[in-house]
């Protein structure tokens, strides 16, 4: 493989879908048919060239998104292999920033199943065109004009075959083109002229002047067919379906020029980004452009270090080039540009617009990073929302298990490591348990640690419901020069979305001076001292003190939001007050107000999709009920497939994945997404803070 192929002959194709459908398998086979690779590769038997690494192997499923190319007609095909399991959507939804089309791949026999409706919703917010390929066609007799049928209905009438199974005695052996019928299409499984009536009407959609000469009666040469299908994928006029048998190397050939013809090339499809002016601009791929580049996977090997997998935008990047990183707040040095197949890796000289590489040895670089000094839209990476707490079970690892938890964080944007100051847990946050259990297997694995695990504390939130006013003198003398500091203010509930210019008028605060608004806890601080009572010096201190308490919480030692305080007053020494002095005074009247103000507990709410056969979705609204969540809705999905829309606070879902297994027979699935901070109920407050008070008595005994 060189990497000097023309953009124009260059595809990027994410292959995604539901687990088990056979992506892996059929990506291996391609690599092997194509001559990529020497010999046959299998899943089964752990010699495939995508599921390399050990748990892979162990599960004999995918985890991690990988990159493989191979060539086809002089072609240049990149294809990323993607995890079947929703618990691992990150690696799917980075894979496909990275590529300019979407395979999804659903199993024959087993049809449309909750990723399969993920994976294309989630190619669709990234603008991607999209095609299926039904897997596994060979074996026992499947039903494909019911299965076209659930396709269609669930998403759209675009869907039209590109080729169709043809079957002898009852089992498939070979797959029939529809655009170009053979002459024989004896035992095609479908009617192959009606699939082609429809497949041309989808094509010439996209072009007035084939269109009118087709309504006209004249049908375009296959030539000008061909020439127009990529324009009607773009368009999303038309969802191709392709048909293969990745063991009995059924329909191989036409997948591969199916791919070639129907999907965009690099150049095909611009980028939005921005300018350092903030004016957004399309990205033309071209190789001599401005370079722009965006990092969508980080993998640590315990070989060649870290590698940052690269999809160049625009521009070339070159070995040993200075480069612009996020905008240019700082440069980088690309010391390694390597081609990567699998777990191969071969060094390159450069890379071009249109290429998919991986650099080696760059720390500055994180998945999303920005390489060049254009922003390119972030990726849309979920929230996770299941947490774990760890302690290693040596004493003398705890420094190597947060190094190591860091490196998983590193590699996978849906985990996130934390560590809660009040109990020092390493708490560790990811898509579900099961994306937790593996990930604690790759520990185990790759830095050979062992952990305890337990619920983390819930990420609690405090806040008032009340206004309130006080103040608080901090006086100290003990020889020498004295501490003092004076501070009078009044503290106001700030609801989220209050706009700080709105809440803070004039008729409301007559003396106030300046306004200063923290985005982060929703805090807003307002200075009405008038006459010096606090000299301006000292004002930033008792902010500062502010900030400290919120951070370390008052009633239960949870940071502290959405809160407004005036500072109206004061009293200060010329001596002994100093900026420490008005620190201290500032965190103990924000402490004591607080506390006067009816404070209370702020709980997560979170918003779920519940995907489940609609036979389900009555037990489901009444387990949310009993939860105290509420449902929202629910939408048809196709295929006797509903989603319950539904809020609940996080404590109650923590382990809602046992439970949908349980009630739906393994068929449900379900996303979590942070919705916002609610007042938790009171009864469940002050259970949970004696719980809280009878935890920390514990640990001082």
């Amino acid at each position: 493989m060189t990497s000097h192929v023309a953009i124009s002959q260059r595809r990027n194709v994410a292959f995604c879908g539901h687990s088990s459908v056979g992506k892996t398998t059929l990506i291996d086979t391609l690599l092997q048919v194509t001559g990529a690779v020497d010999g046959a590769h299998s899943v089964d038997d752990g010699t495939s060239i995508c599921d390399f690494d050990p748990e892979e192997k162990h599960h004999k499923h995918t985890i991690e998104a990988k990159v493989v190319h191979c060539e086809h007609d002089g072609n240049y095909i990149t294809m990323l292999d993607t995890p079947g399991y929703v618990d691992f959507i990150g690696q799917t939804i980075g894979a496909l920033a990275a590529a300019d089309a979407a395979a999804v791949c659903i199993n024959a026999h087993k049809g449309i199943e909750v990723n399969t409706r993920r994976v294309f919703k989630e190619a669709s917010t990234l603008r991607l065109p999209r095609c299926f390929i039904l897997t596994r066609i060979a074996g026992d007799e499947v039903d494909f004009g019911s299965l076209l049928a659930r396709i269609r209905d669930t998403f759209g009438n675009n869907c039209v075959m590109l080729n169709v199974p043809q079957q002898q005695e009852g089992n498939i052996v070979g797959v029939l083109d529809v655009l170009t019928p053979p002459e024989n299409v004896a035992g095609a499984v479908l009617p192959i002229a009606q699939l082609h009536d429809q497949l041309v009407e989808a094509i010439v959609e996209v072009d007035e002047g084939l269109m009118e000469r087709y309504l006209e009666g004249e049908v375009p040469s296959a030539q000008e067919l061909i020439d127009a299908l990529p324009r009607a994928v773009l368009s999303g006029g038309l969802t191709p379906i392709f048909c293969v048998d990745a063991k009995q190397q059924l329909g191989l050939d036409l997948l591969l020029d199916g791919i070639l013809h129907c999907l965009p090339s690099p150049d095909q499809l611009p980028r939005r980004a921005w300018d350092t002016e903030g004016n957004e601009v399309e990205l033309k791929p071209d190789p001599d452009g401005a370079v722009a580049a965006q990092v969508f996977k980080t993998r640590i090997d315990p070989f060649v270090q870290k590698l940052s997998f690269v999809r160049v935008f625009s521009g070339t990047i070159r070995k040993d080039q200075q480069v612009t990183v996020d905008g240019g707040r700082k440069t980088a040095k690309l010391t390694q540009i390597l081609e990567v197949q699998g777990g191969q890796t071969k060094p390159l000289d450069y890379a071009e617009a249109g290429q998919i590489v991986a650099v080696a040895k760059m720390e500055d670089l994180h998945t999303g990073s920005v390489i060049g000094e254009f922003r390119l839209p972030a990726i849309p990476f979920p929230k996770p929302m299941v947490g774990l707490a760890l302690v290693s079970k040596s004493s003398g690892d705890e420094k190597k298990l947060s190094e190591a938890l860091s490196k998983l964080a590193e590699e996978d944007p849906t985990l996130r490591l934390d560590r809660d100051e009040q109990s020092s847990e390493l708490i560790i946050t990811g898509m579900s348990e099961l994306h937790l259990k593996l990930m604690l297997e790759r520990l185990q694995h790759r830095d050979h640690l062992e952990v305890e695990t337990k619920d983390p504390r819930l990420p609690l939130r405090e806040t008032i419901q009340a206004p309130a006013e006080g103040s608080y003198r901090h006086k100290k003398q003990s020889g020498g020069r004295g501490q003092f500091g004076e501070v009078h203010i009044r503290m106001f509930p700030f609801p989220p979305g209050t706009k700080p210019e709105e809440f803070a008028t004039k008729e409301r605060f007559p003396n106030q001076k300046a306004l200063h608004y923290s985005p982060e806890n929703n805090f807003l601080w307002i200075d009405s001292i008038v006459g010096g009572t606090i000299p301006g010096n000292f004002l930033p201190a008792v902010e500062k003190g502010f900030k400290e308490r919120m951070a370390r919480g008052v009633i239960a030692g949870y940071p502290v939001q959405d809160v407004a305080v005036e500072v109206h007053f004061g009293k200060h020494h010329p001596v002994d007050s100093s900026e420490a002095a008005f620190k201290i005074a500032g965190s103990m009247v924000f402490r004591n107000v607080f506390r006067e103000a009816q404070p209370c507990l702020l709980e997560p709410i979170v918003k779920l999709d519940i995907s489940i056969p609609e036979e389900f979705v009555g037990d489901v609204y009444s387990d949310m009920s009993s939860r105290g969540g509420r449902v929202l809705g629910n939408d048809a999905l196709g295929g006797g497939y509903q989603v319950v829309h539904a809020e609940a606070p996080l404590r109650e879902v923590l382990h809602y994945s046992r439970t949908l297994s349980s009630m739906t027979g393994g068929q449900g699935s379900y996303t979590v997404d942070f919705a916002r901070y609610d007042v938790m109920p009171p009864n469940v407050q002050q259970q949970y803070l004696k719980e809280l008070a009878e935890e920390e008595e514990a640990v001082s005994a």
